[in-house]
């Protein structure tokens, strides 16, 4: 109740939904209603149910709600806005906008009467293949905790449960049921474990997920140190703590060490595990109702117990919405080269524009997994290009690369698969099950299925269970017709593929639904035998595999050549590139070459005609080596959502300056990164040790002899911006105190634009190791041509401090301090020397 007090809304936004009475005594009422319950149900209702609701007992006055995921956009009940990636939210380093992106997240999950979104994410960039990247805030604590904190606070002002994701140090895809993210006591305090205390200690979050991962060898959803001393303890968190889907796997456990919800339901924290455990004295029914008091007390503070339908009398303002989405784009979109300033565009001297990628159309919305929006008429690049350029401009488009349509929906359901039954041949495929994953033993059963197109109960019929299965999938193939064939294969979790004996696809990991494609040339007539072995962990299940010739004329090559005769008749050249759904997601690692050979097409389309932008889709860092000397601009795009594009054409004809910002470090090479040696598996021992400790992104760099090709903080605008006068209010501290910064910006430029002004701190002496400098503060201005304003930065005083492993404690030693103001993490454009005594 207490948060509430700090939690402002209007009646507008949040009629009755958080009108609660501050006066009355919510433990006494919430205990009431745990008293009511049997222990039955108490045990059932914190085993969740099904996949995105929490069961109500109206006998016990107790309503259902309702969740659904995010973090950028609400997935379920139908289509909604995708707003863009939270990764692009980061650069834009506008605590107002992501204030304004979690309300109208939380505005439209209340129309649709959603208590409860997952989301905001924010684990820590490592490397820049994390498959999940894009979910998540960049490489810096601080900066990911204010831009969380500032979401939970537009989301939950909205009168919806935000949870904060995932904790803690999810910060690689591959294998991430299985595998150990293993650090010291200070790094994991200084870098992964800040931004979810600021969302607690000032967001007031109502409720955090833990991990799929497991932190020095224990399993987060069971990890007592991280849920009972540091969550519950040290930050003092009264919401309740739930489970990411299908992450538990000690159900006694994770009940003892401080997990109060497990989902989707009831798998391992359920009745026959906690009956036990309480009737042997392992477990005491107290335990049970603190979980079930936390759930409802975050209920009672929203006022889901008397008013459960928060879409009742609720009207969705649709034009908050979209400007909203649209704004978080051009704010969040970074220019980061402009040789010859091509950009923006001059449409008085433009005939004609060649939009060449596949990322050019359809629209790439977000990344892949959890938390890609189903969004109806989303904007293409081509589409907004066309739309601002007018009827004066020719706007053609080229997919440039075939590998975008290599796998079809059709190509799992019509394929000419037989196999051999007593030497007499008959359509289909043959399957063995076996228990594990590792297709040992006996096979437990065998099925026969006209196409190999499976999902969940397709796999698991009656007689299999639902995870810790595999299978071995048999069939014959006889082209009618010799050519380039290619053999797709898609599934969840592992799969390998061989035909005629010799491997050919190998995806054998945990992961979400993911394809892969196997090219060959096949002789008509010749009879090919496939094999493909598949492994189920848990959760979601599918396997499918199809055949296809590609069409004539339909290779990479004759795509390239389209494209190049588009790029040379053309006056400017937009390539639209990057990755999708399919190649950066959930659930698996992505490549850090750009896929389908499109870094090859940059470079030769850049040859044919330099005057070419590069569009970049990803959610961060790509190998740019070959093609980026070529370009003449470049735009990160990340993922834009539902209406981003129409920001970035604004942005290439200079409708709207860009302002955004690197919240990560762009190295010249994947090698460079400082995680790079210790982010692989390489041992297989499923633990990756984090030997970069605390340097990791541009903490790192400011060590090294080196420097990124992008530095963190980095990016272009159409105007120049000058900083002076910086200052602060003394020079002398007591430990403790606030330290207040200021300094002036200038527009020096033509244009309107708007500056991040980034504030560091340098400690010039300390008993430990420290960074040369760590971001505690920024803000953003806005700017006319020629005006002035003065940056106001506060400094907390934990922005001085550092977390001792010895004492287990934040300390501050008294000392010279530098504060640092900076256009990017490597441009200084002041300092200021401090002393804290």
């Amino acid at each position: 109740m207490q948060y509430l007090k700090r939690f402002f809304c209007t009646a507008a936004a949040v009629p009755a939904v958080l009108t609660v009475n501050l006066c009355a005594d919510t433990s006494a009422a919430v205990n009431a209603l745990v008293e009511q319950m049997s222990l039955e149900q108490k045990i059932d209702f914190i085993g969740g149910h099904e996949a995105f609701y929490i069961r109500g007992y109206a006998d016990c006055g107790i309503p259902e709600i309702h969740m659904a995921d995010g973090p950028v956009g609400v997935r379920e009940n139908g289509a909604s806005m995708a707003y863009p990636a939270a990764i692009n939210l980061a650069a834009t380093w506008d605590r107002d906008l992501a204030y304004a992106t979690g309300k109208a997240i939380a505005s439209e999950a209340r129309s649709k009467n959603i208590h409860m979104m997952l989301g905001p994410g924010m684990n820590i960039y490592r490397m820049p293949v994390c498959g999940r990247n894009f979910e998540y805030l960049g490489e810096d604590p601080y900066l990911a905790g204010q831009q969380a904190v500032s979401y939970i606070h537009g989301m939950q002002n909205e009168g919806v449960i935000a949870c904060a994701k995932h904790f803690v140090a999810n910060n690689q895809e591959f294998e991430r049921n299985h595998c150990s993210s293993d650090m010291d006591e200070r790094t994991l305090h200084e870098i992964y474990l800040p931004a979810f205390k600021a969302s607690v200690i000032e967001g007031g979050v109502g409720s955090v997920m833990t991990s799929y991962n497991l932190i020095n060898g224990v399993h987060a959803s069971q990890n007592a140190y991280l849920i009972q001393d540091v969550l519950k303890g040290e930050w003092g968190f009264d919401g309740f703590a739930v489970s990411d889907w299908v992450s538990t796997y000690d159900g006694l456990a994770c009940a003892q060490n401080g997990l109060d919800l497990e989902m989707p339901s009831a798998e391992m924290m359920n009745r026959d595990t906690i009956l036990s455990a309480l009737e042997n004295g392992t477990l005491t029914e107290s335990v049970l109702n603190d979980k079930i008091e936390r759930i409802l007390s975050v209920y009672e503070r929203f006022g889901l117990l008397e008013h459960p339908d928060i879409s009742k009398g609720y009207t969705l303002d649709n034009e908050f919405v979209t400007e909203t989405a649209l704004q978080a784009a051009r704010e969040g979109i970074v220019l980061l080269k402009n040789e010859g300033q091509l950009l923006p565009l001059k449409a008085d001297k433009i005939h004609k524009i060649a939009v060449i990628g596949p990322n050019g159309s359809p629209a790439i919305t977000g990344g892949g997994g959890s938390s890609l929006v189903e969004t109806s008429t989303p904007i293409s690049v081509v589409d907004a290009i066309r739309k601002l350029a007018g009827n004066g401009i020719e706007v053609t488009y080229n997919p440039g690369v075939f590998g975008e349509t290599i796998l079809p929906a059709g190509i799992f359901e019509g394929a000419k698969f037989y196999h051999y039954e007593n030497g007499v041949q008959k359509p289909g495929v043959e399957a063995a099950y076996y228990a594990g994953k590792e297709l040992s033993g006996e096979p437990t059963g065998y099925k026969v299925y006209t196409n190999l197109n499976l999902r969940d109960a397709d796999i698991w019929g009656a007689e299999l269970p639902e995870k810790d299965i595999s299978a071995r999938y048999k069939c014959c193939f006889t082209p009618e017709a010799s050519g380039n064939y290619v053999i797709g294969v898609s599934g969840d979790d592992g799969y390998r593929l061989f035909v005629d004996g010799v491997q050919a696809l190998e995806e054998w990991r945990n992961q979400s639904e993911r394809e892969a494609k196997y090219e060959a040339y096949l002789e008509a007539g010749r009879e090919y035998h496939f094999e493909l072995e598949y492994y189920q962990a848990g959760g979601g299940a599918s396997i499918r595999m199809g055949t296809m010739q590609k069409p004539k004329g339909m290779s990479n090559e004759d795509c390239l050549q389209e494209a190049l005769a588009a790029a040379k008749a053309a006056d400017i050249v937009v390539l639209a590139v990057g990755f999708n759904p399919k190649t950066e997601g959930e659930g698996f690692d992505r490549s850090y070459e750009l896929p389908y050979g499109q870094g090859q097409l940059i470079e030769a389309v850049a040859k044919e005609n330099p005057n070419c932008v590069v569009v970049l889709n990803a959610g961060g860092n790509v190998a740019m080596e070959g093609w980026i000397d070529g370009c003449k601009g470049l735009l990160h795009a990340w993922y834009p959502g539902s209406v981003g594009n129409q920001a970035l054409a604004e942005i290439l004809f200079g409708k709207t300056n860009p302002s955004g910002k690197l919240p990560v470090s762009f190295a010249y090479t994947m090698e460079e990164n400082p995680c790079y040696a210790s982010y692989f598996d390489t041992d297989n021992d499923l633990k990756v040790f984090y030997r970069e400790g605390i340097f990791v992104g541009y903490r790192y760099w400011d060590e090294s002899e080196t420097t990124p090709r992008y530095p963190f903080g980095y990016g272009l605008s159409y105007t120049s911006f000058d900083y002076a006068a910086l200052q602060t209010d003394k020079t002398e501290y007591s430990i403790g105190e606030p330290v207040e910064v200021s300094l002036t910006v200038s527009n020096s430029g033509a244009v309107n634009g708007a500056e991040v002004v980034e504030i560091y701190v340098g400690d010039t002496v300390s008993s430990l190791p420290r960074p040369v400098k760590e971001l505690k503060g920024y803000d953003r201005v806005e700017l006319n041509p020629g005006e002035t304003k003065t940056v106001h930065v506060t400094l907390v005083p934990e922005a001085f401090a550092f977390y001792n492993p010895e004492t287990h404690a934040w300390e501050t030693e008294p000392g010279e301090f530098v504060i640092y103001a900076a256009a990017s993490s490597q441009d200084i454009r002041g300092q200021k020397i401090i002393h804290l005594n």
